[in-house]
């Protein structure tokens, strides 16, 4: 598959990859994903952007946990609406090496300028034949923008039959998918309202289910 190769400024200097999580159906678990993969790259030694264009601002309310529990949050946070992002995205590229956008859970007009702005669209599918139905939207949307796309699953439950179902179906429609899932963990939960991700508590499975996510989407933003 074809990967976006990494924006250049009118000056020509390098700009950081930018990578937009979608998803039309709530609960899938976009913030979730954006926050780990955001200190997952940060604990790699790159430069993260984090940016927020959700309205219910879940992201926000991490970030700022994090600052009243956190004397240095480790990466750099910005806000926009929805057609503030181009502007908002390419002043935090110009300083990160990676820039993740939490978006709405819709898929219309709001959502393009944040798919235009990615080199890679992230879409987290739970374990539900409801997100499945959601995904097709997001998917019609990033393919004409001409962007890649990468399935995530979240809220796995391995050895299922609905998870084997849900594997089924996506493998019907040809989309890719991470080989590295994000299972149903509380630990997930529990530090998104710490304002923490999963690898900054103590050694669990978590820690090995971010590490495998963030080399795959490394490897794949790199066309590898």
């Amino acid at each position: 598959m074809q990967y976006a190769a990494m924006q250049q400024s009118a000056e020509g200097d390098s700009l950081g990859q930018v990578i937009t999580i979608a998803q039309q159906k709530g609960g899938a678990g976009k913030t979730t994903l954006a926050v780990n993969l955001a200190v997952g790259f940060a604990r790699q030694g790159k430069s993260v952007g984090l940016m927020d264009i959700d309205p219910q601002g879940s992201a926000g309310r991490w970030f700022m946990t994090r600052l009243e529990t956190m004397a240095d949050p480790g990466l750099e946070f910005s806000t926009a609406s929805a057609w503030g992002v181009p502007y908002e995205c390419r002043k935090l590229a110009e300083r990160c090496d990676i820039v993740i956008i939490d978006t709405p859970p819709k898929a219309d007009s709001d959502l393009r300028p944040a798919l235009r702005a990615a080199d890679l669209v992230l879409v987290p599918v739970a374990t539900s034949h409801l997100d499945l139905w959601a995904v097709e939207a997001v998917l019609q949307l990033a393919e004409r923008e001409g962007k890649s796309t990468l399935m995530v699953m979240t809220r796995a439950r391995a050895g299922t039959r609905l998870a084997a179902d849900v594997a089924a179906k996506l493998a019907e429609m040809q989309a890719d998918v991470a080989r590295a899932p994000m299972a149903n963990r509380i630990v997930y939960a529990e530090t998104l309202g710490q304002g923490k991700a999963a690898i900054e508590t103590a050694r669990n499975p978590a820690h090995d289910e971010v590490a495998a996510l963030v080399a795959e989407i490394d490897l794949a933003l790199r066309g590898v």
